[in-house]
């Protein structure tokens, strides 16, 4: 045999191998993820907020607890989070939502959120329902289309 055909069955193999490897790996990160979405929903509770402000930012600036923050994995500190700066009876705190419901909180409205521990779940409006906002154009030339 040839060298050309040994280098290329060696690098099949570790390609099999890799992608074997991925598989268990994310069977074992899918069987985690839905055990910890089962203990958000045992958790979650009906709160009445007023949104304050809402933003993406990094979770050193984001407001909340040092506890908070060193608790996080070193590389979500620093990926940017959907933040919401919200009333929630006397006080005010500061939140993080579900990537699923960020667009569709409202800013300076009050409205019913489920929230468990500092991440809201949920979002169902008060008074009427929830506006979804119209998609955002993606791509180079969808601002040159807008004028």
């Amino acid at each position: 045999m040839s060298t050309l055909t040994i280098v290329l069955l060696v690098i099949l193999i570790i390609l099999i191998g890799a992608l074997i490897a991925l598989y268990f790996f994310g069977k074992k990160a899918q069987k985690k993820q839905e055990e910890q979405q089962a203990q958000i929903e045992a958790a979650k509770q009906t709160v009445s907020m007023l949104i304050i402000d809402k933003k993406r930012l990094p979770l050193k600036e984001s407001g909340l607890p040092q506890m908070v923050i060193d608790q996080a994995p070193k590389l979500m500190r620093r990926s940017k989070l959907p933040i919401v700066k919200a009333k929630v009876g006397p006080k005010i705190s500061v939140l993080i939502a579900d990537e699923k419901v960020f667009d569709l909180i409202p800013v300076k409205k009050e409205v019913k959120a489920e929230v468990s521990g500092l991440y809201i779940v949920g979002v169902k409006g008060i008074r009427g329902s929830l506006e979804t906002p119209a998609p955002k154009k993606k791509g180079f030339f969808a601002r040159l289309r807008n004028k």
